[in-house]
């Protein structure tokens, strides 16, 4: 069952928590700037594209709301939320190696209870190359193994804290536009929603649909309705020809960042990202 309980009047950040979950295109490295939009007087925390959601572990909200349109994702959250040992446990158990990765990613899903399909999502996260999310046209993960710097998996202490933490937020799978549709008064909506970028070539497959020019004009006219019930947004977007498009309207800082999704080190570059925001 989603939780949503708890007061959100401050966030409590007795200890660091690590997102545990890899994934292509974190935020990690500019989380401060990141989390200096933060007010400890929001009601609530939304985030409709969550990924490993490390603005959120950082943060720590006391009411939060956690969407993805990757279903795998959410269902391995919710069943680390209610059993982070049992999925440490199992998540270890499988040996780390090439022969292995390929057996598990080979698995048949439809076959698996939750707590088998998130074991497998795990390993496979931690394990995969750079951590990215990717199928093919029939939905199944096709990202090969990581040969030169494969993953490991985090200790228990930070799946139990990341189990607590996740009981303060209530999981939802779907369109992000399900997501902000709840949004209300007093909530702080961060977003970081794939690039539709059409002039050079960025990662933003991380779902078997992918996110297209016609959905950011979609999160544009969200935005509105999300300033409109008094509630404040932060996105996180590749400076481009889009983005100088569909947040001219409100407050646009531009920082600089390193992305590390290239294959290569030679192609992991410095690039400038875009923060939009109505505060």
């Amino acid at each position: 069952m989603d939780r949503d309980g708890g007061s959100s009047t401050q966030a409590g950040n007795a200890f660091a928590i690590t997102p545990i979950l890899r994934w292509a295109g974190s935020k990690r490295k500019i989380l401060p700037i990141l989390a200096s939009y933060w007010n400890p007087t929001f009601e609530r925390y939304v985030e409709p594209f969550a990924g490993s959601a490390a603005l959120f572990f950082k943060l720590q909200p006391r009411r939060a709301l956690l969407g993805d349109i990757n279903s795998e994702l959410i269902e391995a959250y919710k069943v680390i939320r209610d059993r982070p040992d049992d999925v440490h446990r199992a998540v270890t158990a499988i040996p780390r190696n090439e022969r292995e990765y390929y057996r598990v990613r080979g698995c048949n899903t439809n076959r698996l209870r939750a707590f088998g399909r998130a074991v497998r999502f795990m390993y496979l996260n931690r394990y995969c190359f750079n951590g990215i999310y990717r199928t093919n046209n029939d939905g199944h993960f096709n990202v090969p193994y990581a040969h030169l710097k494969p993953g490991v998996i985090p200790p228990i202490e930070d799946f139990r804290r990341s189990a607590s933490l996740l009981q303060r937020a209530s999981l939802r799978s779907g369109d992000f536009g399900e997501v902000l549709s709840s949004v209300r008064t007093g909530d702080f909506v961060y977003l970081d929603p794939p690039y539709a970028v059409e002039s050079r070539r960025i990662f933003r497959q991380y779902h078997k649909r992918e996110f297209s020019r016609k959905d950011l004009e979609r999160l544009a006219m969200h935005l509105e309705n999300i300033h409109r019930k008094g509630a404040s947004f932060l996105v996180s977007y590749a400076d481009s020809q889009e983005a100088r498009s569909v947040f001219s309207s409100w407050n646009v800082r531009r920082i600089r960042v390193r992305r590390n999704v290239a294959g290569f080190a030679s192609d992991r570059r410095i690039a400038t990202e875009v923060l939009a925001t109505n505060m």
